[in-house]
């Protein structure tokens, strides 16, 4: 029988990618969305979810259940992007990222928790960020609240370890995605002190629209959900992407800081 996957945010970029190839490879793919009605020809079924919704995550996991008798497979894709002096972003703004990127997903996992260890099985994915590895500048907030789920993965997986589930971070560098679109970024102030916002958003900008295909996060996870005993701790990118999370455990505080700076020019 068929592995049952939620993906939440399933509706467009990395999501759906993931979506539509797990559904080639087999598998009964739902989707999430907070107006499901505006995907009726999608690829795959999509359900209603707010991540930040306790109520809507609750009914959006029951539905599926109901459906097919069980959940094998729960991806936590759903996110947003965040960008600005972090003096700069409003507290509003700062709750938001991390109630999307940190708390949205620890509540889907509370969620389907008790279905997967009544199953003794079950796989949750959380997708993180290589920029949750290091603290980039003006995108701390957002590196934040990637870090942090990375972190919780750690913690979680020692806690279900008795109960046959697992769980992983795959943490993606920059895809041509749509998520500059739908990245809230501080406006851009004249009397701002911080001069060099603009340059580094313009870069962060022009990195994402000449990215690679997000078809690689979904190959990625695939390789996870066919891994037996899958690892903590998985990266997808560019060479230099990746190796920079190398360099940040091998080289000094301060010497990487300064190659970030420079990078960033600084």
């Amino acid at each position: 029988m068929a592995k049952v996957i939620l993906i939440t945010g399933g509706s467009s970029g990395i999501g759906k990618s993931i979506g539509e190839y797990l559904k080639q490879h087999g598998f009964k793919v739902y989707g999430t969305s907070r107006s499901p009605e505006k995907y009726t020809n999608h690829p795959f079924k999509i359900v209603g979810l707010d991540v930040k919704d306790v109520s809507s995550i609750t009914n959006a996991v029951a539905e599926v259940i109901a459906a097919e008798g069980k959940l094998d497979v729960l991806i936590n894709n759903a996110g947003v992007g965040i960008t600005g002096p972090i003096e700069e972003i409003s507290e509003v703004e700062i709750q938001n990222n991390f109630d999307t990127n940190f708390f949205g997903p620890i509540h889907v996992i509370k969620a389907v928790l008790p279905q997967m260890r009544k199953q003794n099985n079950g796989l949750i994915i959380n997708i993180t960020s290589i920029a949750g590895f290091m603290g980039l500048p003006y995108r701390g907030i957002y590196s934040a609240s990637k870090g942090a789920l990375e972190l919780l993965t750690e913690a979680f997986r020692i806690e279900l370890k008795d109960f046959n589930v697992n769980m992983s971070n795959i943490a993606p560098g920059d895809f041509a995605t749509n998520i500059a679109a739908g990245r809230y970024h501080s406006p851009l102030k004249e009397d701002s002190p911080y001069k060099n916002y603009e340059s580094v958003l313009n870069d962060i900008d022009t990195h994402v629209k000449e990215s690679g295909d997000p078809i690689a996060v979904a190959k990625m996870v695939l390789k996870v959900v066919n891994t037996k005993k899958p690892k903590t701790h998985y990266k997808v990118g560019s060479f230099m992407q990746k190796f920079s999370i190398v360099l940040k455990f091998l080289l000094p505080d301060k010497v990487y800081e300064k190659m970030l700076i420079k990078h960033y020019k600084l």
